[in-house]
């Protein structure tokens, strides 16, 4: 298939998802009850809301800078400038095209190759993943009822989880194994040093995690990060007269987390109002207030990024994205 037939059968695929599940969650909505809850809107909770969530993103650059410096010495201005960038584009392109991004982005300010980059963001993303998971797996014990299609998810997103973990840690011991295992298969001696140029990039990016110190560093981050989340979630529902706990925030969380891992059109429409209306029902938030929240809480979530990404494109962009050919191909 070509690179044009993939292309429109994902898009054909993500309209799909968002369409079903966008339908879905507007069955049965009282719009003139959520434009009421959106114009009660207390605008100062929504002002404290956008700078928690400037921390927490300010944050996750300092963590990805963990990994990124195990092999690099790169500012953690730079870095945000890069992750900014990066949720733009994942806010309005699809397939999480904003992971390239900032990948790119750091690539082309430091020595460090693009697939090292690309694989530390991808672990980054592995490793919320399994935060997640735990997260949504401890209150999932303590809450009754539970959201079915998250309690259900969650199993099967453990082992997925689980088996990335173990890839993590495994594979990158792996390098002689592979090299053998390439260099018995017949090809062009050309492409079997450049299929092992890049399998040393991606192991190497995966060693990152194997030091105590930086592993240690990033979880920490990792658990606060994710905590900060949930309570810019509480705190943005407050604005709208809505009661959160903290526990059903961290829900909302993993389920906003993990539904969008799901093919979906950019800005992740019809998931993420599926995972509020699904994940919030159960406990006493009706369909049209979770429908009027994750609304106001997904345009809060725009206005920041583009705050800070387009900034960022700025700032890191001079030159274009490979205005250092040759240095960091790999």
């Amino acid at each position: 298939m070509t690179g044009r037939g993939r292309w429109a059968c994902y898009w054909t695929l993500s309209i799909l998802v968002s369409g079903v599940l966008l339908y879905y969650s507007l069955r049965g909505v009282d719009w003139p009850r959520v434009w009421q809850i959106v114009a009660g809107t207390r605008w100062e909770y929504l002002l404290a809301a956008a700078g928690t969530t400037s921390v927490s993103f300010f944050l996750r650059a300092v963590r990805w800078r963990i990994l990124l410096n195990a092999e690099a010495r790169l500012g953690v201005a730079t870095v945000f400038w890069a992750n900014m960038a990066g949720y733009l584009g994942n806010s309005f392109l699809p397939a999480r095209a904003g992971e390239v991004i900032r990948s790119l982005l750091i690539s082309s300010r430091s020595s460090l190759s693009k697939t090292y980059v690309l694989t530390t963001a991808l672990s980054e993303r592995l490793m919320d993943v399994i935060a997640l998971v735990l997260w949504s797996s401890i209150v999932l014990l303590g809450v009754k009822p539970k959201p079915r299609w998250l309690a259900e998810a969650s199993g099967t997103v453990a082992v997925i989880a689980a088996a990335g973990a173990i890839a993590i840690l495994i594979l990158p011991h792996t390098g002689d194994l592979l090299a053998k295992v390439l260099g018995a298969i017949p090809m062009p001696a050309g492409i079997r040093a450049r299929l092992l140029a890049l399998a040393e990039q991606v192991l190497l990016g995966m060693r990152a995690f194997h030091h105590w110190g930086r592993m240690a560093g990033f979880s920490l981050l990792t658990a606060v990060v994710w905590a900060l989340d949930g309570c810019t979630a509480m705190v943005a529902a407050r604005a709208l007269y809505i009661g959160m706990s903290f526990p059903v925030a961290m829900l909302l969380m993993a389920g906003l987390g993990l539904g969008s891992a799901l093919p979906s059109t950019p800005g992740y429409v019809g998931v993420y109002q599926f995972a509020a209306v699904t994940v919030l029902g159960p406990f006493g938030i009706g369909r049209d207030a979770a429908l009027a929240y994750i609304l106001v809480a997904q345009v809060l979530g725009y206005m920041v990024t583009v705050a800070y990404g387009l900034p960022g494109l700025y700032v890191l962009h001079g030159g274009g994205l490979f205005h250092r050919p040759g240095l960091n191909e790999s």
